[in-house]
């Protein structure tokens, strides 16, 4: 059964019979269809399942069909509203009064009823009544009968159900702290009025001894474990020990055996596990509901148990020994508030996400001293490393492929031979004791070149709440003299990422060192795909202003009372959070 919110589509109409309404129950009707067709056939729910949508069953033209159209919603668990119409209708009798279902309007631009005066009729009536909704226009005029949605219509519908989708889905889940802070990282001091009043979301908390417990007293899955230890035998390479004082290679298969029952603890945690019931272990079984999670690690447990970076790397991966699977994202050291951009791009995209420190900027200079190697293409204004010893999914090996190109594919697209290549592109360090005296394996690979990736981080500001940063840009391959050169300078066990943002030549973007000098923390997180665009939708939704991002003006889409809160759209947007405050507050 299908549990993911639908989305409801109203369609309005002008509910003077007699002439009027007859004449338009068709018309209104297909608009309906039309947009339930577009929206199913083109977006998936996290589990591959096409998006499914919900019509009201009649046409709305006044406030007691309105009612009964909310009633339908409401079981249908549907989490988005989108209103359809070609023609005038009454606006507050027909409105979606809903506070916190993301809504949109779509009014068909046509001449022979004006639906286009209803949208901003209706806009200005939800922009009066404080519940702030998008506005859906296309830009040229369509005959009465033209039953096709012009592109940019799709778009907007598109994009507005995307992020919609990411608002519901988020609501009434879990954050799950395993651990609590580490090493004074302001991330993983986790805000619970931020995930409730922003997010909808409730935190969660369990003692990393919860893992001790479980591990010592058998409470997983012994089977399950069983065959995943032969697939991490079989397919996890081993790498380079960096320790002047190797492990023994005893103690090296001891400490894989506790990291793979991490992983499979860490899982289990999050979303629960039936198996655990029939062992009679009932109250473990249920999970915590949670969405997203984040693992201390260091120090208490770093320091006397092997690291989570096992657990982390492939929790976040698209696959394990169950084969393709949705990723279970975990942000390392609990950074919840990279924790959730990793969120936001995992439920834009459904694709693995990468946890990463944003952590050096080379700049061209910099690299020929050290390399002897002048940069050339994406590398010539200079580079950010992305480097980071835990959640940095296997995906982001870029061995998988769209049209002979790297990229990363949802779990349902990806290949037997894309995971055992990117298996194969992975190998896995003893972790370096200098930063992880319990020992542990990290994650060792190089991203492929010229991958379309967007990189975010949310930071909270005193005073003035959360922010969100975005910095789209590509994947950059260098010579393997040159990277061996850069990466042996830092911890060459880790995963590496070459990352060069797309200039705007202003402001944040002007150069690569702006864009790391302006960034807001430690952390980043990196989704593939250009979804900047979708990210700023998404935190206009949640009235999550954006402080920092390379997206063309013509891409950014937020709800029409926006405009209302001054003529510089970045600080209109600043504005119309503070004006409504957060969306579950």
């Amino acid at each position: 059964m299908n549990h993911y919110p639908k989305i409801g589509i109203r369609p309005t109409i002008d509910g003077r019979l007699g002439g009027v309404r007859e004449s338009l129950e068709i018309q209104t009707m297909n608009m309906a269809k039309s947009a339930a067709e577009l929206i199913s056939s083109n977006l998936k729910y996290p589990n591959g399942q096409p998006v499914e949508c919900i019509i009201a069953d009649t046409t709305i033209g006044g406030v007691a069909e309105a009612a009964a159209c909310a009633e339908k919603f409401k079981r249908e668990n549907v989490g988005v509203s989108l209103t359809v119409t070609p023609c005038w209708c009454y606006g507050s009798e027909t409105m979606d009064m809903d506070p916190h279902t993301p809504k949109a309007v779509w009014g068909f631009n046509g001449t022979e009823r004006p639906g286009a005066v209803y949208l901003a009729a209706v806009l200005a009536g939800h922009n009066q009544k404080g519940l702030p909704a998008f506005g859906i226009y296309g830009q040229n005029v369509q005959d009465a009968d033209d039953t096709c949605i012009p592109q940019d219509v799709q778009e907007k519908i598109l994009r507005f159900s995307k992020a919609g989708l990411a608002v519901a889905i988020m609501r009434g889940k879990s954050y799950l702290s395993m651990g609590s802070v580490s090493m004074g990282i302001a991330g993983s001091i986790v805000d619970p009025n931020f995930f409730q009043e922003y997010l909808g979301m409730r935190n969660e908390y369990i003692d990393m001894s919860e893992f001790l417990r479980r591990m010592n007293e058998g409470i997983y899955d012994h089977e399950e474990y069983e065959r995943a230890y032969q697939w991490v035998k079989k397919y996890c390479k081993p790498g380079k020990d960096y320790n002047a004082n190797p492990k023994s290679e005893e103690r090296k298969e001891e400490e894989w055996k506790i990291v793979v029952k991490m992983a499979m603890i860490a899982r289990d945690l999050m979303v629960g596990n039936p198996r655990l019931k029939e062992q009679g272990f009932g109250e473990e079984a249920n999970g915590h509901n949670a969405l997203l999670a984040g693992f201390q690690g260091q120090r208490q447990w770093t320091d006397y148990q092997p690291n989570g970076d096992f657990m982390e790397a492939i929790l976040c991966s698209s696959f394990d020994w169950n084969g393709t699977r949705n990723p279970y994202l975990v942000a390392t050291e609990n950074d919840a508030l990279n924790g959730v951009v990793m969120l936001f791009g995992y439920l834009l995209t459904n694709t693995a996400q990468m946890f990463s420190d944003i952590r050096t900027y080379w700049s061209p200079e910099a690299i020929k001293r050290v390399s002897g190697h002048k940069p050339k293409g994406l590398a010539e204004t200079g580079l950010i490393h992305l480097i980071n010893s835990g959640a940095s999914a296997v995906d982001f090996s870029g061995q998988q492929e769209i049209d002979s190109k790297p990229a990363i594919k949802p779990f349902w697209e990806i290949s037997k031979e894309e995971v055992e290549r990117c298996m194969s592109a992975t190998t896995w360090c003893p972790a370096t004791r200098e930063y992880f005296r319990g020992g542990g394996f990290s994650s060792e690979f190089l991203t492929r070149g010229n991958m379309p990736i967007t990189v975010s981080r949310i930071n909270l500001v005193k005073g003035l709440g959360p922010v969100l940063q975005i910095a789209e840009g590509y994947t950059v391959d260098l010579p393997e003299k040159v990277n061996r050169a850069l990466c042996d300078r830092t911890d060459p066990s880790w995963p590496t990422t070459w990352f060069a943002p797309r200039l705007t030549g202003s402001g944040a973007f002007k150069d690569v060192y702006s864009v790391m000098a302006n960034w807001g923390a430690n952390h980043c997180a990196s989704s593939f795909g250009h979804i900047g665009a979708e990210m700023i939708t998404l935190a206009s939704m949640l009235r999550i202003p954006v402080n920092m991002h390379n997206i063309p003006e013509e891409k950014i889409y937020r709800p029409s009372a926006w405009s209302m809160h001054g003529m510089d759209i970045e600080g209109a947007d600043y504005r119309a959070c503070q004006t409504y405050g957060a969306l579950y507050k």
